[in-house]
C-alpha cells in the first residue's frame, strides 16, 4: 500500500469523522503541534540518557500524545479521563526530581547538556501545543483533561531538563537582564 494518497494535494485533509478541512484549520494545526512534540520527545529518547526511568516515562508520554492527537482529530471524541491519573503521576515525578535539585532562585536560560537543551525545546513545543489547544477550546469545547495535561507536562519537561543537567553536572546559566 502506498503511503501517498494525493487527497491532500489541494491543501485539504480529512478529520477522523471524514470531514474535509483546510490543512491550515486550527484543529489540524493543534494536533500537528502535538505530533511535533511527540517527534521532539522521540529525538530526546534517541540520545539514550537514562535517569529515574525517565525514558520509560517519555515513552508513556508519547503514547498519551498519540491518544490526544487522535482525540483532537475527532470533534466527537470521548473525554480522556485517564489523563487525570497521568497528571498526578507527573506531579509526583516533578516532586521527586525537585527534591534533589538546588532551589530555583532566578530564571535560567534553556541549555546545559544536549538532553537538557532538547527537553527545554520539548517544553516550548508543549507550551505552543497548549496555546493551540486553548485557542481551539475557544471555538469548540475540548476535553479539559487535555488542557490540564499539557500545562503539567510542560512543567515536567522543565524539571526533567533541570534534573538531567544536574545529574550530568551541566551548569544552569542564570538569566541576567541586559542593561
Amino acid at each position: 500500500m502506498a503511503i501517498y494518497t494525493r487527497t491532500g494535494d489541494k491543501g485539504k485533509t480529512s478529520l477522523f469523522s471524514g470531514i474535509r478541512v483546510s490543512k491550515a484549520d486550527l484543529r489540524v494545526e493543534t494536533y500537528g503541534t502535538v505530533d511535533e512534540l511527540n517527534s521532539v520527545i522521540g529525538l530526546i529518547l534517541s540520545l539514550g540518557k537514562k535517569y529515574l526511568n525517565l525514558n520509560r516515562e517519555l515513552i508513556k508520554i508519547q503514547r498519551d500524545l498519540l491518544d490526544i492527537g487522535s482525540a483532537l482529530a475527532n470533534p466527537k471524541s470521548k473525554p480522556l479521563n485517564y489523563l487525570e491519573k497521568r497528571v498526578k503521576e507527573f506531579e509526583n515525578l516533578i516532586d521527586e526530581m525537585t527534591k534533589s535539585l538546588p532551589p530555583l532562585k532566578n530564571f535560567i536560560l534553556p541549555g546545559g547538556g544536549k538532553t537538557g537543551a532538547m527537553l527545554n525545546l520539548a517544553r516550548t513545543v508543549c507550551r505552543r501545543a497548549e496555546r493551540r489547544i486553548v485557542a481551539l477550546n475557544g471555538q469548540e469545547k475540548i476535553d479539559n483533561n487535555i488542557i490540564v495535561y499539557f500545562n503539567r507536562l510542560s512543567d515536567l519537561l522543565f524539571i526533567m531538563a533541570r534534573f538531567l543537567n544536574f545529574k550530568e553536572k551541566k551548569k544552569e546559566a542564570v538569566w541576567k537582564k541586559n542593561v
